[in-house]
């Protein structure tokens, strides 16, 4: 069967999300669907549109009082070559019909709402920017949205509220938390393991280390009326030449993921002082956001959507939108404990469900 070129925004969401997964967009090879989302846009007289690279920013311009963003990444990881998961498979199961194939959660069912609803709201009750962008999945340098902030940000620099349409199992998750990656290194004196007494054994002592990991006890955070749970954990360790050599060299990489409350520099700080007298070494270090939801336009958003409302654990680019100031919520189909999965798949019904709440939303 051959896959779509062309996208038909007139039909219903589930369909428009398997023709969207069908053209294949891995990381850096989004050229295809971003000529077809262009085409497919171009035809809405109620929008200017604009593209950089293959990112494409579609806005009203109506006056309103207020400005909102919808985004939603374009790119998927690699596709699965044994079984293939490209092109979609909808199927029925005990619960429901299914979409299953790379991108029906993480995150092309999200793509299509946002074109549906550029469609179909030619006159929403606030002006609306739609960005749709590129390479989200890989190196930030890549990423669409820092594409436009560095190029065009008086494209992106005047909503009050924006809304990133990762998968949520739809409901709405504020904000998201802070990540920082630290190498905790331990130094130690090479020798052979014959004679330990000539060296010192560095990875002996990075139990120092874990033994702080062990009896650290992390925080829970209320932000806007969310519980974001911090954590500290070691996710890597490396040491050692050869064995038969006393290592003279191990680092335990640890992730501090915190509050959005903390800033980056308080995250920083607490991870040195967890560590202090060993040698640390902060290698990335990406802020929270804020959820604002004491904010008019995000209640206005949440009593609209009349969903439930969590935190969001992870970090998403919303915080690139809360570091410019726009207050963030993440809200899309699909569980995303799937996303990333061979054997990625959404519920038929959740596509129709966030399409629903989000035309509530903006008529």
């Amino acid at each position: 069967m051959p896959l779509p070129s062309a996208l038909d925004l007139t039909r219903d969401v589930a369909t428009l999300t398997a023709d969207i997964c069908d053209i294949a967009s891995v990381s850096l090879d989004e050229a295809r669907l971003a000529d077809a989302i262009e085409t497919a846009l171009s035809g809405l007289p109620h929008l200017s549109l604009t593209r950089l690279g293959n990112t494409l920013v579609a806005r009203t311009d109506l006056g309103a009082a207020e400005r909102v963003f919808i985004a939603g990444h374009i790119d998927t990881v690699p596709i699965t070559v044994d079984p293939p998961n490209v092109p979609t498979v909808r199927e029925p199961t005990p619960d429901g019909e299914v979409l299953r194939g790379r991108g029906t959660v993480d995150m092309k069912g999200g793509c299509a709402v946002m074109l549906r609803l550029a469609h179909e709201v030619r006159a929403p009750s606030r002006d609306v920017t739609y960005v749709f962008y590129e390479a989200e999945e890989i190196d930030s340098r890549f990423n669409g949205l820092g594409i436009v902030e560095r190029e065009r940000p008086d494209l992106i620099t005047d909503a009050d509220f924006a809304v990133l349409m990762e998968p949520t199992d739809a409901a709405v998750e504020g904000g998201c938390k802070g990540t920082l990656r630290a190498e905790v290194t331990t130094k130690g004196i090479a020798a052979h393991s014959a004679r330990p007494w000539k060296g010192h054994n560095a990875i002996h002592d990075a139990a120092g280390v874990l033994a702080r990991l062990a009896a650290y006890r992390p925080q829970t955070r209320e932000v806007d009326g969310l519980e974001f749970p911090e954590a500290l954990n070691a996710v890597l360790i490396s040491g050692g030449t050869a064995t038969n050599v006393i290592p003279d060299r191990c680092v335990v990489t640890v992730n501090y993921r915190y509050a959005p409350s903390v800033s980056a520099e308080e995250a920083e700080a607490h991870v040195r002082q967890v560590f202090a007298g060993f040698d640390v070494t902060v290698v990335d270090n990406a802020a929270g956001a804020r959820p604002g939801l004491t904010l008019p336009a995000a209640q206005a958003f949440v009593a609209a959507l009349g969903v439930p409302v969590t935190a969001k654990q992870g970090w998403t680019d919303v915080a690139r939108f809360s570091a410019m100031g726009v207050p963030a919520v993440n809200f899309g189909p699909g569980d995303p404990n799937l996303a990333h999965m061979d054997d990625e798949r959404c519920p038929v019904e959740q596509y129709s469900r966030c399409e629903e709440a989000m035309l509530r939303w903006l008529r």
